[in-house]
């Protein structure tokens, strides 16, 4: 609990705003999408939809890129690709916000929660191994807060068992698994570009795959089941996910700097690290072995805390002040909707879920900037007691 007397003195201390995340938007973008504007392309066709695709596939290091209208219709027309459906088993870690189980019951598939490796915060191999049964017809991995998750493991795992991985990028632009981008790993990999991502198209995401035939599927899918070769003709029944000319301009635009965003961000949490390295209730993560960590939102564990409500006065007292951040994605099993397909136990999980805060990450965030935050929340967190 919170001595009230450190509180109301830290609640008294004024400063500008400070959000969770900002995105960087500069004049290039600017004129990039006045570009697509003038050429009179604007909706789901144009020039830039196939530049972006290609490009960021070919950053990441796959053969084809689909965009799509969110980061969610991506795991959406992944799964469909894969022939998820009715009654199929697809694992998935609890730890996570709500999207990939959301398209795993869009297909009316049955989401299989799997415990997390207490290191990373991704799902866990040996409870993959574990949970593996005659109805499992794929696997999420998800890289959550750009921490790369055992995906190697995962992968070989996968292999073994003729199931298919798809890989859950949406946090983890340019995060490295032992030296290999992170969705070089999956059959299907999934990113997503909302306006607080490592790069933006406003909203948008994309799916990149090594297979022509997926590659293809996604493509009809995506665009009504419309046939590629005969105009209003439907083979199938599809949806509506495309993305914007307007949005790929953006894309283009932005993934031009992308590896100094990254660097911006690994530099953001080196000094949040740095700063808060004397707190002994304070956590923070730092990259693991071989692992490169993007640090999408740089999240801390706040130790002695045992009760969701001491992670909320956290950070309602920093809100006081004009300071943004957010508490760990809630674990999906624990939401009444969801809580029906929790079989297996979640112990690490359940255990570290109420400690995470995510701080302030955005790329336009000044070093005073950090170590405000910093020293705001080690007072909050010196209050602590055991």
């Amino acid at each position: 609990m919170y001595s009230n007397r450190g509180l109301s003195i830290l609640v008294q201390r004024s400063v500008e705003p400070i959000p969770i995340y900002e995105p960087e938007i500069t004049t290039d973008d600017m004129r990039t999408v006045e570009e697509a504007i003038k050429s009179g392309w604007v909706s789901s066709k144009g020039s830039f939809i196939d530049e972006f695709e290609r490009k960021f596939a070919s950053y990441i290091g796959k053969r084809y890129g689909v965009s799509t209208s969110s980061g969610t219709t991506a795991l959406h027309l992944a799964l469909l690709a894969l022939g998820i459906g009715k009654d199929d088993n697809v694992l998935v870690p609890s730890l996570t916000f709500v999207s990939p189980v959301n398209a795993i019951l869009y297909c009316g598939a049955v989401p299989k929660f799997i415990d997390i490796d207490p290191e990373n915060w991704g799902i866990e191999p040996e409870c993959i191994e574990k949970a593996i049964d005659s109805k499992t017809r794929a696997i999420i991995a998800i890289h959550l807060y750009g921490n790369p998750c055992k995906i190697e493991q995962i992968q070989e795992i996968a292999n073994r068992h003729n199931i298919p991985l798809i890989e859950d990028c949406a946090e983890a632009h340019g995060a490295e698994y032992r030296h290999k981008k992170v969705g070089l790993f999956g059959v299907i990999s999934c990113f997503s570009f909302y306006g607080n991502k490592m790069i933006t198209t406003g909203e948008g995401g994309m799916c990149l795959t090594d297979d022509p035939l997926i590659m293809e599927k996604m493509r009809v899918l995506r665009d009504h089941g419309m046939s590629q070769s005969k105009k209003y003709w439907h083979d199938m029944v599809g949806y509506n996910y495309r993305m914007t000319n307007l949005q790929a301009a953006l894309g283009v635009s932005q993934l031009k700097r992308i590896d100094d965003l990254i660097e911006r961000k690994r530099r953001i949490a080196s000094l949040y690290s740095e700063f808060l390295s004397n707190n002994p209730n304070i956590t923070s993560h730092h990259d693991v072995h071989e692992d490169k960590r993007t640090f999408w939102l740089y999240t801390v564990l706040i130790n002695g805390l045992d009760k969701e409500e001491f992670r909320d006065m956290t950070i309602d007292s920093l809100r006081k002040i004009r300071i943004e951040t957010r508490p760990f994605f809630y674990p999906v099993h624990t939401m009444p909707t969801y809580s029906k397909y929790q079989k297996e136990k979640m112990t690490y999980t359940d255990s570290i879920w109420f400690r995470g805060i995510s701080l302030p990450s955005g790329p336009l965030l000044k070093e005073d900037q950090i170590e405000l935050v910093s020293s705001a929340l080690s007072d909050l967190c010196s209050k602590v007691t055991r």
